[in-house]
């Protein structure tokens, strides 16, 4: 998913400091996760059973969603969405063109084709401006990603879908925690899509997903297609998948849940220790949230011209990074069908090519954000 260069050993003998530490995260909860790692083992019960209920209960609470639907992964989360909203062959899904590629392929595997859209230079999001120009008659959905985990701009975007008769679909897999305009993200769109994958603000032990939403007939729709397509055992009503969230994963979420609040507020704090530790060098530091947007700061993420150079002399310096995204998805050869080339999403691909992300993680201590803001300002 990124690129890195492996941390070297640290000056003055200090251990390297990674990208990204997920052990604080676990200590954080561990007596409830062992308990519930025992208890799904005693149970006997290791899908579809009470585990994944109640985490489907608490997640839509959590969000302020009238239901949750876990399946098996963050893209089984956006492809059967979309299936659930009626996408398939023929049709054309507005997605961003900067983001993770996984938005794309949900859309491919409908049978459908993305339809990439530039961001906003500033705050990396999909541009309400540009998307009405790419909407054609073959348009289903708007696809919205809340990149880095600043929410994208809901209202206007759903504006424009309304007014065309179009559904919108929100890619939340780096927003756990987040709001706009005092709303939990989560209960924006017509379906909100969700990764639990380990490197998440709220991540599994392993793979996983979810979608969040308001509308009953398509949440009871995806419960069907998550299994085979079936409600009653080898009957079977529509082609499904096998895409479901199992009761370890289910049940070891449920156990963090109830510590993301706390540590999205020590995202924002190392965020803003980082925003006023790197203020003033020649490097572009991620736009403050405007007052309406809450980021869950999955990610802090820098642009610098000579970004390779940044990292590798941050490696040296013992400090990890990693790249959010090397290639955008329309100069991947996975895609190389639709034509695009180099120059076709010059916003995108100046990003691609100068933005770093720096460690940032519940639980750093203030000497490990200091390390990463004295790194930066000896390596710029």
């Amino acid at each position: 998913m990124t690129t890195t260069l492996p941390p070297a050993v640290a000056p003055e003998g200090l251990a390297p400091l990674p990208f990204l530490n997920l052990q604080p995260a676990y200590l954080a909860a561990q007596a409830e996760i062992d308990a519930a790692l025992l208890r799904v083992a005693r149970s006997g019960w290791f899908l579809l059973g009470q585990e994944l209920q109640a985490f489907e209960a608490a997640y839509a609470q959590s969000v302020a969603a009238p239901g949750c639907v876990g399946v098996a992964n963050g893209l089984d989360a956006l492809a059967l969405s979309l299936q659930a909203l009626g996408v398939g062959p023929g049709d054309e899904v507005i997605v961003p063109s900067n983001t993770y590629i996984a938005t794309w392929l949900a859309v491919s595997q409908c049978g459908a084709q993305p339809v990439p859209v530039e961001p906003d230079p500033l705050s990396y999001n999909l541009d309400p401006a540009r998307i009405e120009a790419a909407i054609t008659p073959r348009s289903k959905v708007i696809l919205p990603v809340h990149l880095y985990g600043l929410p994208a701009e809901m209202d206007a975007i759903l504006a424009i879908a309304r007014r065309h008769g179009l559904k919108v679909l929100d890619d939340c897999a780096q927003a756990h925690g987040a709001r706009y305009r005092g709303r939990a993200v989560g209960n924006l769109a017509d379906l909100s899509a969700w990764s639990f994958y380990p490197g998440k603000n709220l991540g599994a032990m392993g793979d996983g997903g979810g979608v969040t939403g308001a509308d009953a007939a398509l949440l009871d729709q995806l419960r069907v297609l998550r299994n085979y397509g079936s409600r009653i055992k080898y009957h079977n009503e529509v082609k499904g998948r096998n895409s479901r969230l199992d009761e370890i994963q289910a049940a070891v979420l449920a156990a963090k849940l109830p510590h993301l609040q706390i540590q999205t507020e020590e995202r924002r704090h190392i965020a803003s220790r980082l925003l006023d530790g790197l203020a003033g060098l020649p490097l572009q530091l991620p736009t403050p949230p405007a007052a309406h947007l809450e980021s869950a700061w999955h990610l802090f993420v820098v642009r610098h011209e000579a970004r390779d150079r940044l990292q590798a002399e941050l490696s040296r310096q013992g400090v990890g990074s990693l790249i959010h995204y090397p290639v955008p998805p329309h100069l991947q050869p996975a895609y190389v069908e639709l034509g695009y080339g180099e120059g076709d999403f010059p916003v995108s691909e100046a990003m691609h090519r100068e933005v770093l992300s720096l460690p940032l993680w519940p639980g750093m201590s203030e000497a490990e954000i200091d390390r990463v803001i004295q790194a930066v300002r000896a390596s710029v």
